[in-house]
């Protein structure tokens, strides 16, 4: 097995030749200017010799009074510290941050707090010269700045820049450097998945600026505040120079539930595993050791004891997605100790109907978590399943068996008790007959539902439900919740409805999450309403929305696993299926690399034809998935053991190879 220094190396060495730059959102270089003004206010003068554009010019921009600002627009969602250079000799100049355009003010910056706005950062000039903002004012998430003369004198600032503080592990000049890359026919779907790619990036931060909620408890949503708020980074919360955290601007937190989503978009991106490896080995270093229960989420958050019997599940997931990707055995043997422990403290909570019993509330923010819940006992079921593996690997079969054993308990009591033939949903719990969208969506994505015609009902109901922006979240009120419509998604790709699965990418991540203005159009939002408002149910405090969230950056890990259909099955791609859903696509070109190598799928399809190239490394075996075209299931197929033959597709119209060696093949199929 490899060792997690040859993972870095590995996906260092592997990023040269990435295709598709030009929609990588990440910078060249870590010193960024504003491209654009967004808006003006009072007597100032050239505003626009702060631009990147405009630096040769040698003119200074002049706040001539009180309350005279400029807003600027990085142009994206960016982060970091401010750096000015300023030609007064006195003065003061107020700075303020927005992710969104909505919460642009000179007066203070969006929230991290549950009420009121973020105050602004104020440099008080005593001398010309270099003013930068000190460490534990950098600001994780803003695409809009705006400078403001807080004094009664005339200033003029000579520059303006940000030293861009994402990804602080790499080199300045490696930002761009991706092992994984995306590209079709639909440039939105290009767009999008090179914009998770990019929040993912924006959410990993150097963990000794960690932990924004500094007035967690202090100040609340029935809090009466006048003013803004004072705000700081400056909390280490996780061991290593990088750490994977659930948002730019908020919390700055690790968050296990959160890495369900972020994680797979991560390895076929960047492959940043050792930021993944910091931030669960930051929860587990707080499990309890007689228990075995794993913290709601890290430090310091941690403190306040919560407990979620999700978010504990979402911390074994991840062990198992680290071992999945990097293959480190190593990793694995050192962790399962842990992960047995872990698993036997979730395992208690089943009772005599075969289903666990919920009595810790807390999870996604979502409510209503209790009882015999069918969101946290699908994620049991899961996990039972990934546990099963991974005793296998550890050579404990016997262990492996309890797990299966479990699981199949899960299943024969779940589907009975909280299925609702006539709303094709299953309801919450034994108590409601309200249908979640968590529920549902991880019934099918953890396999409890295995019924082919259950799983395209369920596909079909979620997507009745679907509303302008997206679909909606009912166990949380009126929300929209990105994090769990990208296991929705998951729904949509195994029931086969393909073309569903692709109208909610466009019409929620396409069209609302990155094209709305309001957005950063460049990052993805934590949540909002189903009527289109930035409120998100469980906030009052509108401004404190994140608006990078690795959770909500789904779309990137399903394109590459559904539409190209590259799926990582053991040990790093030691075993690979390969089986493309084209939906209403002409051509797919993806891929990534893993220390095993480099996998990667292109297809084309027109009219009758559809052709597929596929690499996978040496040493490596799989099966690939060959949706054949046309509607009559069945076709000439030419490529790696077929000769061309006639071929017959199974129920969902692909036509398998099975037991095929890692190599480059190509094959074609033409519809007869």
């Amino acid at each position: 097995m490899r060792s997690l220094l040859h993972l870095v190396v590995s996906a260092v060495a592997v990023t040269a030749a990435v295709p598709y730059e030009q929609y990588i959102l990440a910078p060249p270089s870590r010193t960024l200017r504003p491209v654009s003004i967004f808006r003006q206010h009072g007597p100032l003068s050239s505003p626009k010799s702060l631009l990147d554009n405009a630096k040769a010019h040698g003119q200074n921009l002049v706040l001539d009074g009180y309350n005279s600002s400029v807003t600027y627009d990085f142009g994206k969602n960016i982060a970091g510290w401010v750096n000015l250079d300023v030609h007064s000799h006195s003065g003061s100049i107020g700075v303020t941050f927005s992710e969104s355009s909505l919460w642009v003010s000179s007066a203070g910056s969006d929230a991290t707090a549950d009420a009121a706005l973020d105050a602004p950062l104020v440099f008080n000039v005593s001398r010309a010269g270099h003013y930068q903002a000190p460490n534990k004012k950098e600001r994780g998430g803003f695409r809009y700045l705006t400078l403001v003369n807080l004094g009664t004198e005339k200033v003029l600032l000579k520059d303006l820049w940000v030293h861009f503080t994402a990804m602080p592990h790499w080199k300045d000049n490696a930002l761009r450097n991706y092992s994984g890359w995306f590209h079709s026919n639909d440039e939105q779907l290009n767009r999008i998945w090179y914009a998770g790619a990019y929040t993912n990036q924006l959410v990993t931060i150097d963990p000794k600026r960690g932990d924004a909620l500094n007035l967690l408890g202090i100040i609340t949503s029935n809090s009466t505040v006048e003013g803004p708020l004072e705000w700081w980074v400056n909390t280490t919360i996780t061991n290593g120079t990088s750490a994977l955290t659930d948002g730019a601007k908020r919390d700055r937190l690790v968050w296990s539930g959160d890495m369900a989503i972020a994680v797979p978009g991560i390895a076929v991106t960047t492959f940043d595993l050792i930021s993944i490896r910091n931030s669960l080995d930051s929860l587990f270093v707080l499990q309890n050791a007689t228990t075995g229960l794993l913290p709601y989420a890290g430090y310091p958050f941690n403190l306040l004891g919560t407990v979620s019997f999700t978010y504990h599940l979402y911390a074994l997931i991840g062990v198992a997605n680290f071992y999945l990707w990097s293959g480190d055995k190593v990793y694995l043997d050192a962790n399962w100790p842990a992960w047995k422990l872990g698993i036997q403290w979730a395992t208690k909570q089943i009772d005599e109907t075969g289903l666990a019993n919920i009595t810790a509330p807390s999870d996604w923010l979502r409510f209503g978590m209790g009882g015999h819940n069918i969101e946290a006992n699908s994620i049991l079921y899961y996990t039972l399943g990934l546990g099963a593996m991974l005793a296998t690997d550890e050579g404990e079969a016997a262990t492996a068996s309890q797990y299966t054993a479990l699981a199949a308990k899960i299943q024969q009591a779940a589907i009975p008790l909280l299925w609702q033939p006539s709303v094709g949903l299953f309801r919450d719990n034994e108590t409601t007959t309200l249908a979640p969208q968590d529920g549902n969506a991880w019934a099918v994505r953890s396999g409890l539902v295995s019924n082919a015609s259950q799983v395209a009902a369920i596909s079909q109901a979620l997507e009745a439900r679907w509303g302008p922006y997206g679909a909606p979240a009912p166990e949380a009120a009126d929300a929209v919740s990105p994090f769990i419509s990208g296991f929705e998604l998951d729904t949509h790709f195994v029931a086969n409805r393909t073309d569903a699965a692709l109208a909610l990418i466009r019409r929620m991540w396409g069209d609302f999450m990155l094209d709305d203005p309001r957005m950063t159009n460049s990052t993805f939002i934590e949540g909002y309403s189903v009527t289109g408002a930035l409120h998100y149910a469980p906030y009052t405090n509108d401004p404190r929305i994140s608006h990078a969230h690795g959770w909500a950056t789904g779309p990137t890990s399903s394109l590459t696993t559904y539409i190209a259909g590259i799926q990582i099955i053991s040990d790093a791609g030691a075993t690979w299926i390969i089986s493309p859903q084209p939906g209403d696509l002409s051509e797919v070109d993806a891929g990534f690399s893993t220390p095993k190598g480099k996998f990667s799928s292109k297809w084309h399809q027109k009219g009758s034809t559809f052709h597929l190239s596929i690499s996978t490394p040496r040493g490596t075996s799989g099966k690939v998935g060959i949706p054949l075209p046309g509607r009559h299931g069945k076709a000439r197929l030419t490529g790696g053991p077929v000769k061309g033959s006639v071929v017959h597709g199974d129920s969902a119209g692909r036509y398998w190879i099975e037991r095929l060696k890692g190599g480059n093949y190509e094959f074609v199929a033409v519809a007869v």
